[in-house]
């Protein structure tokens, strides 16, 4: 049996049940984690005194996956609104250090770099976001692009603004320190909701020179969500060995094109999501596993902001090799043509290791490769639990965010169902503005009610291509339309 701990980024379905899910796939795999109720939300944060106490008791496990933006500032979204000063923050994280050296097992650890959101929402962030958030964009992209600082955001709110990004910046350099001293056998600082230009990015490559000059164990990548369940995979693969994947691209010609919300090519994002999770990317001649992955022509599209983009009109063909698939034609959810396809394809569960549309497409990449990864090494392999996880899969990125999500946001509905999109529009990386606006609870029933009715459909067909009978019932952990939470009845 091994023993893996991990310290999710917050609450979130993705978060915390998805690890959970991956790890059931191979029963000789024990996944511990905090109570759920411990880890941070959209406006609370984490407990982290309790976190510490599970920390302190835990026993005798393989490896510890860390997110630190939970540890020092209670979670992702706190890391950008807490008020801790630098010494509060770096005294608390002494005292999680010193847990860590009594661990005595293999620490992945992961940080972000906090982003910086090119919309008037405030919903994640502090709350001048509302009036200042655009121009606090542009203030960065013009500092990095071109050495000016526009003059547009009050100096009281981008003084506080650049002193929390410095916080969040020095707190980022001790972790460098850490992994110095041996705390940690891999670091990764994530670049959240990324462009090619901006303070965030600037830190990166900053970040990035400390690296490379002290020759540390430490990466800098593009993604967030995912980064956990790429170092779940790292360390199953460091329990085992490197396995040889081989990487087929449906759109060849187009795959230096750069996903939204990244700052790479979706060539160099496959490329490093599959090297952080430890594989060795081969030719197709050697691959133990292939990776297909349905790319964007001309641009990625994104359904829920109704940008459009060339669907997959090529022909399916399944190898008769073990092969997985990263569903990135369009962000925030599947290509409904390539679906149809490969539904007509057929799936073969004795090759097939998992799909995948979620969100961006690191976050898509990311957890695509961990739950192949555990199949592949699964010293005692659980087909249904295998199935489940597809079923979620399909369930969430390809029936609800591609399909259900858009009807209920266009769909007028009897006793009107006020399901409202705020403008402008929100940015569909991290759901900003979707909130419910409840007015009462027998409105939430009402959007529930209408949310798992609009499903069952899918659910029908999903089951019919997985050969199983699951059933789920559908909720907004978050009180939003941008996640939705599948529990398996």
């Amino acid at each position: 049996m091994k023993k893996i701990a991990l310290i999710p980024i917050d609450n979130r379905p993705v978060c915390y049940t998805l690890p959970e899910q991956i790890a059931k796939i191979d029963e000789n795999i024990k996944l511990f984690m905090p109570d759920r109720k411990f880890l941070g939300g959209l406006n609370s944060q984490a407990k982290v005194k309790d976190i510490f106490k599970w920390l302190k008791n835990l026993e005798n496990v393989d490896a510890i996956i860390i997110s630190l933006d939970t540890i020092a500032y209670g979670g992702l979204i706190s890391s950008r609104r807490c008020p801790q000063t630098f010494d509060e923050i770096k005294s608390n994280l002494e005292k999680f250090k010193k847990l860590l050296e009594q661990k005595n097992t293999k620490i992945y650890a992961f940080s972000s770099i906090m982003r910086i959101s090119n919309n008037n929402i405030n919903e994640e962030e502090k709350e001048y976001w509302n009036k200042y958030g655009k121009k606090i964009f542009k203030y960065s992209r013009k500092f990095h692009e071109e050495g000016i600082e526009t003059k547009d955001v009050p100096k009281e709110i981008l003084s506080d603004y650049l002193a929390t990004r410095q916080r969040n910046f020095e707190i980022n350099k001790i972790y460098l320190e850490w992994i110095e001293e041996g705390v940690f056998d891999t670091l990764v600082f994530s670049k959240d909701d990324c462009a090619p230009f901006g303070l965030n990015v600037l830190e990166a490559q900053i970040l990035k020179k400390m690296i490379e000059e002290k020759k540390l164990n430490a990466l800098v990548k593009i993604g967030a969500d995912e980064i956990p369940l790429t170092l779940l995979a790292r360390a199953v693969v460091e329990l085992n060995r490197m396995p040889k994947i081989s990487v087929k691209f449906l759109a060849p010609e187009h795959k230096d094109l750069i996903s939204n919300y990244e700052d790479i090519s979706i060539k160099e994002s496959v490329e490093e999501q599959l090297k952080l999770a430890g594989c060795k990317i081969v030719k197709k001649e050697q691959s133990e596993i292939e990776l297909i992955v349905n790319n964007f022509e001309q641009k990625q599209g994104e359904i829920v902001m109704e940008i459009e983009t060339i669907p997959f009109s090529g022909n399916i063909h399944l190898p008769p090799r073990p092969y997985m698939i990263a569903d990135v034609r369009f962000a925030n959810g599947a290509d409904n043509a390539f679906v149809e396809k490969l539904f007509k394809a057929g799936l073969n569960f004795e090759n097939f290791y998992g799909y995948s549309a979620w969100n961006t497409s690191a976050n898509t990449l990311g957890s695509l490769i961990c739950a192949a990864i555990v199949r592949f090494f699964a010293k005692k392999y659980n087909e249904n639990e295998f199935k489940k996880l597809q079923f979620v899969r399909f369930a969430d990125d390809w029936a609800y965010q591609a399909n259900v999500r858009q009807s209920l946001k266009n769909t007028p509905h009897p006793n009107p169902i006020t399901l409202q999109y705020p403008s402008p529009q929100p940015s569909p990386a991290r759901g900003e503005g979707e909130q419910l606006f409840l007015q009462s609870l027998a409105q939430e029933a009402k959007i529930k009610s209408k949310l798992n009715e609009m499903m069952s459909d899918f659910e029908n067909r999903i089951n019919k291509k997985l050969n199983t009978n699951f059933s789920a019932k559908y909720s907004y952990p978050w009180d939003r339309f941008f996640e939705v939470d599948v529990m398996l009845k």
